[in-house]
This record gives structure tokens, C-alpha cells and sequence, in this order.
């Protein structure tokens, strides 16, 4: 008999998962969900290059693409202009960067629905809150080590 999966397994391999499944959903416009990211937190509003790396800092693991790099493909799709000096070198969307990302948020809503098929939102609520908890645990401990 199989015991079961500790949270650890289930947690690393659900992050897997999205990952695949975020690509997969970007992946025919030559876009990876670290692009996604990117448009989604400018279009919060303008950001220096500092901002965007310490907003996006929790998705970034070694091997990442560089924000960098990101952000020059954005550019070159005309989705970016960059700010100018006096601005703190600040990046904004662009008219076509605002439609673009509306598309793709479409097909990021219809992932995540997919995602959360069978769950109710107070079912995602809770497992969200469960998840904050843990992880406000383990940083306390390390805190103190």
C-alpha cells in the first residue's frame, strides 16, 4: 500500500504543473509566463526596473530568463516604452501593451479556471489562507535560528 503524498510533493508538483500549463497557454505567441508577469504587474501601473524585479523576485528561480531579457522582448514588440530619466527610468505599457495584455488575460482566466475546476471559492480561500500560515511558520522559525 502507497502511503500518501506528503505536502512538500504536492506543493513542488503543482508548481510544476502551472508552469507547464501557463507556457502551454502562452506558448503560440512565443510567450512564457515570466512575459505574462511582467505585462500583468505593468499593468498595475508604471514601475522602475528595481520594482519589477523585486515585485517578480518569488517567481524568479535560478535559470530564469532575465528580467532583462524580458523586458527587451516586450520592447521589441512595441508592448513597452521606457521611461525617461527624469521619470527614474520608469517602464510603462502601451496602448498595444494594454491590449495585449487584455488578451492574454483572457487565456491566463481560462487557465486558472482550469486550475480550480471542481473547487469552490471558499475552498480555494481556505487552502490559500492554510498555505499563508504554513508558510508564516516556517518563516518565524527560521527567524529565530
Amino acid at each position: 500500500m502507497d502511503a500518501p503524498k506528503p505536502i512538500g510533493y504536492w506543493l513542488k508538483h503543482l508548481h510544476n504543473l502551472l508552469e507547464q500549463q501557463f507556457n502551454a497557454t502562452l506558448t503560440d505567441l512565443g510567450l512564457e509566463r515570466r512575459h505574462w508577469q511582467v505585462l500583468n504587474t505593468l499593468a498595475r501601473g508604471e514601475a522602475t526596473h528595481d520594482e519589477l524585479k523585486a515585485a517578480l523576485a518569488p517567481f524568479w528561480t535560478q535559470g530564469e530568463p532575465s528580467l532583462d531579457r524580458l523586458l527587451n522582448g516586450i520592447a521589441a514588440r512595441g508592448w513597452t516604452r521606457p521611461g525617461l530619466p527624469a521619470e527614474g527610468n520608469l517602464v510603462a505599457l502601451t496602448d498595444e501593451g494594454r491590449a495585449a495584455h487584455a488578451d492574454f488575460a483572457a487565456r491566463v482566466a481560462a487557465t486558472r479556471a482550469t486550475v480550480l475546476k471542481g473547487l469552490t471559492s471558499e475552498q480555494y480561500t481556505e487552502t490559500v489562507r492554510i498555505l499563508t500560515v504554513m508558510a508564516g511558520n516556517v518563516e518565524a522559525d527560521l527567524a529565530t535560528r
